[in-house]
């Protein structure tokens, strides 16, 4: 599976990745690169279908990934799993903004659906 590597060594990437998705599951709207939102989704999906499961496994990867952050896991796993418990996936959306002035990269706001 290829995977993009935005520029940092493994451990950085895997925390800034923890933090995006922290920020995404706290305030339901991001804005970011592009790269990093493609990047994010896939953690985000994970960690509501891991709400949606709800067994103790899950809730423990959950907070193994989020750095141990209760106040997120708790947001997923009695908020957003409810909320999503109809639907199979797909629980962000990338709508894209502007280029970016400095460096031309293109933002856009990732969000939940």
């Amino acid at each position: 599976m290829a995977y993009r590597k935005l520029g940092r060594d493994s451990k950085h990437r895997r925390s800034m990745l923890a933090n995006l998705t922290k920020a995404v599951i706290m305030n339901e709207k991001i804005e970011t690169t592009e790269d990093r939102a493609k990047e994010t989704r896939k953690f985000v999906d994970k960690m509501i279908t891991y709400g949606k499961k709800g067994d103790l496994v899950s809730r423990r990867k959950a907070y193994a990934f989020l750095h141990n952050d209760s106040e997120v896991v708790k947001k997923i796993f009695d908020e957003l799993a409810p909320r999503y418990k109809e639907r199979n996936g797909g629980y962000t959306r990338i709508l894209k903004k502007e280029n970016r002035r400095g460096d031309d990269a293109l933002v856009v706001i990732l969000e939940l659906v």
